[in-house]
């Protein structure tokens, strides 16, 4: 049989442009990987300017008397500094290049200048809030900002505004620039080795980046064309039908946010929700026996349950969360046992304000009640509730500290900031965006991943998704499972300050014991 030159023609050209497809995309790998690193962080200096009326004009303002201390300013400045995660994946507290008792992650040194004073101006996202609360390493000292060690997701930034005086001693003439900031700190194993590079805006492309993205859409394009054409597939592993969810409140924002995500890319899935508690959910999933139901659950299920299989997801952080009026920021775990046995009644006692001690929990069946008994009550079961309002006791209920319960992570949270000197438990990202709160260290220790890997800091737990049975492989509930685990779901989970099992530096935590 004659072979037609087009046929031939085609064969070629659908081997050149794999080929292509396969060496471009692996030299590029090769560059992101090898030479430039996968963890990057990044500042710039977006300003540095003097706050000097030097055209001596008639409306300079509140910036005529910039003071500390009842001081007149001798040359103010004003520095506005961008620290960015600009690498191809998140950075942890422990990827910076500074012994594991420094809560110092990067120190900006202004040679001929002291700090007066600064402020956060922006943090890209909520979750970021926290690692600048206070104690966290956030200081100016002399001539130096010190930045504490924040965990950045990929494409993450916060901003920090300075306000900078002469240092004693240093001559610094009208006109003339103080020196270049020195950077110090960064992280570990990036680029060029780690550290922490400078990054500069860049106005215009260079036309070889323009050329190479145009050849790489072509080339793409083409090679999309050739492969759908030869095999008819898809490239989304998305599935059809409907998906019942249950369980757990504190994980409901994260699969919420994934379900709408998964349901842009495959339209013919619809996901609903029914989240009321971890508890509520398994047995819900246990009585319905629905192949079309996943159950999330903060920490493993209870015993008599045989037919619901496990899945571990995440590594889930919570953190009890103060009334913001009740002054303390800080408690040991034996300070925690004590508050929730009723032994403690008053902030005062423990060095706070004179407020009373008020204690809103979850209901029971609640898996973030069942992992605070488990972690930081050591197994203790918490006593019932003796208030329907959380401020007074009920009529006929024994003495002792105001004792109520919520049904979801939000009712508590909303609950905690509007009673004067509540204390609370809630899942860490929801927490993090609640006006009238404040989370409370554990021991000194905030709630972090690297802490919590590093077994210094014990309220955490393992989220699990579970089905009636195994589900087919080609089924809804199957697919948004393993959407949840790959990159996007991934980096959801990351946005709202928890980590998938598999980023940990010991995954097997994440594991049922």
């Amino acid at each position: 049989m004659e072979t037609q030159p087009g046929v031939v023609i085609e064969f070629w050209w659908s081997v050149a442009l794999a080929t292509l497809g396969v060496v471009v995309p692996g030299i590029a790998a090769l560059y992101e990987f090898v030479v430039k690193g996968r963890k990057r962080i990044g500042y710039r200096v977006q300003m540095d300017t003097t706050a000097t009326d030097v055209a001596e004009t008639a409306e300079p303002g509140a910036l005529a008397e910039l003071r500390r201390d009842g001081v007149k300013l001798t040359d103010p400045t004003l520095v506005l500094l961008r620290i960015e995660n600009n690498g191809a994946t998140h950075i942890d507290t422990q990827d910076y290049a500074v012994p594991d008792n420094d809560p110092v992650g990067i120190r900006v040194r202004f040679p001929g200048r002291r700090v007066v004073g600064m402020v956060v101006t922006e943090l890209s996202q909520d979750y970021l809030r926290p690692s600048f609360s206070p104690g966290n390493g956030l200081a100016g000292r002399d001539d130096v900002i010190e930045l504490p060690r924040v965990p950045l997701n990929r494409g993450s930034h916060y901003k920090v505004l300075a306000a900078l005086d002469q240092a004693a001693g240093f001559t610094h003439k009208n006109g003339e620039e103080y020196p270049e900031p020195v950077v110090s700190g960064g992280i570990k194993g990036g680029v060029g080795g780690g550290g922490i590079q400078r990054t500069r805006n860049r106005i215009g492309t260079p036309k070889r980046v323009i050329a190479l993205i145009v050849f790489l859409v072509v080339l793409v394009v083409a090679q999309l064309g050739v492969f759908l054409r030869s095999s008819g597939a898809g490239l989304i592993d998305c599935a059809a039908g409907r998906l019942n969810v249950v369980g757990s409140t504190a994980f409901e924002p994260i699969v919420r946010e994934a379900a709408k995500s998964y349901q842009r890319q495959c339209p013919d899935a619809s996901i609903s929700f029914d989240m009321r508690g971890s508890g509520e959910g398994l047995q819900s999933l246990d009585v319905s026996r629905d192949a079309g139901t996943l159950a999330f659950s903060d920490g493993e299920k209870p015993d008599g349950l045989p037919s619901l299989l496990p899945r571990p997801l995440a590594f889930f952080l919570f953190t009890l969360i103060i009334n913001d009026d009740a002054g303390v920021q800080d408690l040991t775990l034996d300070q925690i046992h004590r508050i929730y046995q009723g032994q403690v009644t008053n902030w005062s006692d423990l060095g706070g304000n004179d407020q009373p001690v008020r204690l809103i929990s979850r209901n029971p069946g609640s898996g973030t009640r069942a992992a605070f008994q488990r972690r930081v009550l050591g197994g203790v079961r918490e006593p019932g509730s003796n208030s329907d309002d959380c401020r007074n006791r009920d009529p006929g209920s024994p003495l002792g500290v105001v004792r109520c319960a919520r049904d979801s992570t939000d009712d508590v949270l909303r609950a905690v900031a509007a009673t004067p000197g509540a204390i609370g438990y809630s899942e860490l990202g929801a927490a993090a965006g609640q006006k009238g709160v404040v989370p409370v260290r554990i021991g000194g220790h905030p709630a972090t991943v690297a802490d919590a890997d590093h077994g210094t800091y014990p309220f955490w737990e393992t989220e699990y998704g579970y089905t009636y049975g195994e589900p087919d492989a080609s089924s809804l509930a199957a697919s948004f499972l393993r959407y949840l685990t790959n990159q996007v779901g991934a980096d959801i989970i990351r946005s709202h300050g928890d980590r998938p099992c598999g980023d940990l530096a010991n995954p097997q935590l994440c594991h049922p014991s």
